[in-house]
């Protein structure tokens, strides 16, 4: 009886040692959570450091490009004498119709161009010129860089799952 409780003791402390040094081991391979974007750092997932190592790789890429590929409506272009101001009043005529949507004033020798929104598919650009079209019918879809979309943080989609 005395022998049995020595095995049982030692059988019990042999398997505690190996749950402590699983937990540690786990500990030690977690990935810095300082170092990544807040929206992915509030998320608790298990996956593998690699992959978080990539994500971090991505998103450090994507800052160094200054922009992705995506679409813009051009609705004006112009290199008369005023064009900057004319330029200007379209920015501001179409800002107050559409304040969400961004626009951009830019040069390009020698012309002043003004180019909205930030469209990831042609098919978001064409809803907008169509939407637009009345209002500047030689709008048309261009192909660039754009700016990064804003990550909308849906905390009620969060918390269901």
């Amino acid at each position: 009886m005395v022998m049995m409780k020595k095995v049982l003791v030692l059988l019990l402390a042999t398997f505690l040692s190996y749950g402590i040094q699983a937990q540690s081991a786990l500990i030690e391979e977690a990935p810095e959570q300082d170092s990544l974007p807040e929206i992915i750092s509030k998320l608790h997932l298990q996956q593998d450091a690699r992959l978080t190592d990539m994500v971090k790789w991505q998103i450090e890429n994507n800052e160094s490009k200054n922009g992705i590929d995506g679409w813009r409506v051009n609705i004006f272009t112009s290199s008369q004498n005023d064009a900057y101001e004319k330029a200007r009043e379209v920015k501001k005529r179409f800002l107050s119709k559409y304040p969400d949507i961004p626009v951009h004033l830019l040069f390009n020798a020698p012309d002043f161009i003004v180019r909205v929104g930030d469209f990831r598919t042609r098919n978001e650009a064409l809803k907008l010129r169509k939407e637009i079209q009345r209002m500047y019918p030689k709008a048309f879809e261009v192909w660039g860089k754009i700016n990064f979309p804003e990550i909308e943080e849906k905390k009620d989609i969060i918390r269901n799952e």
